[in-house]
Formats: C-alpha cells, sequence, structure tokens
C-alpha cells in the first residue's frame, strides 16, 4: 500500500534551488542539528552509565532492566530507514522536527516514570523520535551546505557526535552525583524547546520529491529489522536456539521480501538500486566496515583493560578517552581538506590509520604503560575521523539530492 503527495512549496528561509544556506544562518543551522544529534547520543549512553541505579530505584531485576537500554536502540532500528525514505517524500525538515518534539515529549515521560514497564514504554518512544532526527541528519547538513563545503559541514556533525560520545559518561555521572537519575532525561526538556525554537528559524524548507512513500516496504523493514534483533537477544538471554533459529530464519526470509519489492520501486526505501555506482557501493562497504572494527573493539577493550591489564574502571575508561578525542580532532580537518582533495584518498589514509591503530592495539606487551595505550587509541581515532566526512561525503555526492534520506541513513544504520 502506497500513498503519494504533492511538492511541497518552500516558504522558509532557502529556496530548493539555492545551493545551501547563507554563512551566518548556515552556522546556526549547523548548532541546531550538533544540538539534537548531541541529545539522541548522549541519551544512548547515559542510561548505560545509570542502569544500576534505576534498576535499583524502581525495583528492576539486571536482567529485565536492559529493556530501558534496548528499547530505545529497538525502535531506532525498526524505523531509521522508513523515516529517511519519509524525509525524502515529505521534506526533511518536517521529520527532523517531528523526532524533535516526540524526543523532548518522551524525555519528560521518562522522568517521570516510576515502574520499568512506563520506563521502557518511554525510551521506546525516544527512540522513535531519536530515529527521526537521526534519519535525516546528514541529509539535512546537505542542504544547509554548498555542495563545495560539503565536507565540511559533514565534519562539523561527526566532531559533535564524537564530543558527545565523549562527554555521555561524564554528563551521566555528573547529574547522579547531585541528582536523582529522573534528572538523566529532565535536562533534556528546556534544551529541546531551545533548539526547536532555533530550529524554525533557521532550518531550511526542504522540499519532497513525488515519489510515494511506500508503507508496505517500512512494515517489511520494521519487521525484518524487528526479527533479527529480538533472535540475537533472545539466543543471548539463553531461550533457546531453536528458537532464535527460527526468528533468524523469519527475519531473513521477510527481509528477502522487502529487498525483492525495493527492485520494482521507483525509488526504494533500501536503496539497492544506488549500489550500482561502484563510488556508492565501495563508499557503503568500507563504512560498514570501519564502524564494525570501532564497535568490536570499544566492546571489548574494557574487558582487556580491567581483566587482563589489571585496570581500575576509572582507569580504563580514562584510557579510551583518546579514542573519541581523535575522532573529535580529526573529523573537521578531514572535512575541510575533502572540499579540496580526493575525498577516496582521504577516507583511504583514515582507514590505513584506524588498521594501523588496531593492529598497534593488538600487539601490546603483555604489561604496557598508560602512555603506549593512550598513543595507539589516538591513533584508532584520528584514522576514524579522518576516513568519516569523506566517506559520508562520497555516499552522499553519489545519490541525487532528492533521495539524500535514504542513503544517509545506511550511512548511519552500522553507528
Amino acid at each position: 500500500m502506497t500513498f503519494s503527495r504533492d511538492t511541497e512549496l518552500s516558504s522558509g528561509p532557502t529556496s530548493p534551488v539555492m545551493d545551501g544556506l547563507p554563512a551566518p544562518q548556515r552556522y546556526w543551522a549547523m548548532l541546531t542539528i550538533a544540538i539534537a544529534v548531541g541529545m539522541t547520543v548522549i541519551d544512548a549512553s547515559v542510561a548505560n552509565v545509570a542502569l544500576p541505579t534505576i534498576a535499583h530505584e524502581i525495583g528492576a531485576t539486571p536482567a529485565a532492566s536492559i529493556w530501558v537500554v534496548n528499547a530505545y536502540q529497538f525502535a531506532m532500528m525498526l524505523t531509521l530507514l522508513p523515516l529517511s525514505s519519509l524525509g525524502d517524500s515529505f521534506g526533511y525538515r518536517k521529520v527532523y522536527q517531528s523526532g524533535f518534539v516526540v524526543f523532548t515529549l518522551a524525555s519528560l515521560c521518562c522522568a517521570m516514570s516510576h515502574s520499568l514497564f512506563t520506563l521502557t514504554l518511554a525510551r521506546f518512544i525516544q527512540g522513535l523520535g531519536a530515529a527521526g532526527i537521526v534519519s535525516v541528519n546528514t541529509a539535512l547538513v546537505r542542504t544547509i551546505f554548498p555542495a563545495k563545503l560539503l565536507g565540511r559541514g559533514l565534519g562539523m556533525n561527526a566532531m559533535a557526535v564524537a564530543v558527545c560520545a565523549a562527554l555521555g559518561p561524564t554528563v551521566a555521572s555528573g547529574i547522579l552525583s547531585v541528582a536523582p537519575w529522573p534528572w538523566l532525561f529532565a535536562v533534556n526538556v528546556p534544551v529541546g524547546i531551545l533548539a526547536m525554537g532555533i530550529s524554525m528559524r533557521t532550518l531550511p524548507r526542504t522540499v519532497g520529491s513525488r515519489n510515494p512513500f511506500d508503507l508496505g516496504s517500512a512494515f517489511l523493514c520494521a519487521l525484518t529489522f524487528g526479527l533479527l534483533i529480538t533472535s540475537v537477544d533472545a539466543y543471548g538471554n539463553g531461550e533457546g536456539a531453536i528458537a532464535a533459529a527460527v526468528e533468524i530464519i523469519a527475519g531473513i526470509s521477510i527481509g528477502i521480501v522487502f529487498v525483492r519489492r525495493q527492485l520494482v520501486q521507483p525509488a526504494p526505501m533500501f536503496p539497492i538500486d544506488l549500489l550500482r555506482r561502484p563510488v556508492f557501493a565501495l563508499s557503503v562497504a568500507t563504512s560498514v566496515c570501519s564502524f564494525a572494527a570501532q564497535m568490536l573493539a570499544y566492546t571489548s577493550l574494557p574487558f582487556y583493560l580491567q581483566n587482563v591489564l589489571g585496570r581500575t574502571q576509572v582507569q580504563s575508561g580514562l584510557l579510551i578517552t583518546p579514542w573519541p578525542v581523535g575522532t573529535l580532532i580529526a573529523a573537521p580537518i578531514a572535512g575541510y581538506l575533502a572540499d579540496r582533495y580526493s575525498a577516496g584518498i582521504l577516507a583511504s589514509i583514515g582507514l590505513g590509520m584506524l588498521t594501523a591503530g588496531l593492529l598497534s592495539l593488538a600487539m601490546l606487551s603483555p604489561h604496557p604503560a598508560d602512555h603506549a595505550i593512550i598513543w595507539r587509541m589516538a591513533l584508532c581515532g584520528f584514522g576514524f575521523g579522518f576516513f568519516q566526512a569523506p566517506n559520508a561525503r562520497e555516499i552522499l555526492s553519489a545519490a541525487p539530492k532528492d533521495r539524500s534520506g535514504g542513503p544517509a541513513a545506511w550511512w548511519e544504520l552500522p553507528a
């Protein structure tokens, strides 16, 4: 089932024929983007830090309380691609601001929750709002910056994500030291209202395409990701290999139907047609591999530092911090250079540094000094940051401008 709409007329700060926003408004718009994306990144991490405290306060078991974290991520995974497609059809600003409103109201509901059920439900709704923001975030950057400065805008965006990823645990610890856990979510409300006010005046009113929004594909997409995610969770919680296998088979089967449906769509939700473009296909593949490498390292390094090297929890956190700091430094530099030099060469240099950093971590001595760990972490972060902006620029530039949502969301999926 599909439905379509007429093309929206632009009556806002910019016209669809313009190439980006003028300089003062451009940076105010990026401030809005940075605040919104920062809120989603920080909220993804604060719940992890505060989970033991939250579980104790609401009387939930550790196993059950993990859904406070999972519900947020689950909602994002189910709706990221459908909402990006909705942005292509109805305009990125509308989806972005709707997500912002949902995220802010859900944050208030999280702060007012007093049971595991209500908090998990509020976190799920908050994840839907976060998906609305993240799904069109990079596409909006493409409308804010002129084509010749797109790398610079993507570098700023990557820098904002890196800053908030590094600050998330610190922010959570700081709030918990002076206030109860509901304030972790309540602080989003005034910040969200402020950022929403700025966005009303600065974000471009993007024009939706004439392509219809495919409700059937949205349902199949959500069902595919939902079954695959729940199957992994079921197996991890010891619910049986057979039940997990059935869910995986069902998810893959529905996924095949979903992909086959995309092959006959003029503007597919899952932009599989763009994979025929070698630059796009290669950029997406390297993005998936680099994000996978980073996430595997992020997951295993705390255990290695604490269980093998005997570092404390605080020491481990400090030793890992050079990674996001390196990304923070490298991303804007790489974005600036990507507007002047070959994005492919710059991304390759970044991947080379990331690979060298990971290899150097794998070759650490049994009893390494702190400085030996720090420079290796910094090299990984600098390489990842140097890769991000040029690669994102290649992905977006390879897609038509009125279909920026799908490629942008595809780039966000591994993250």
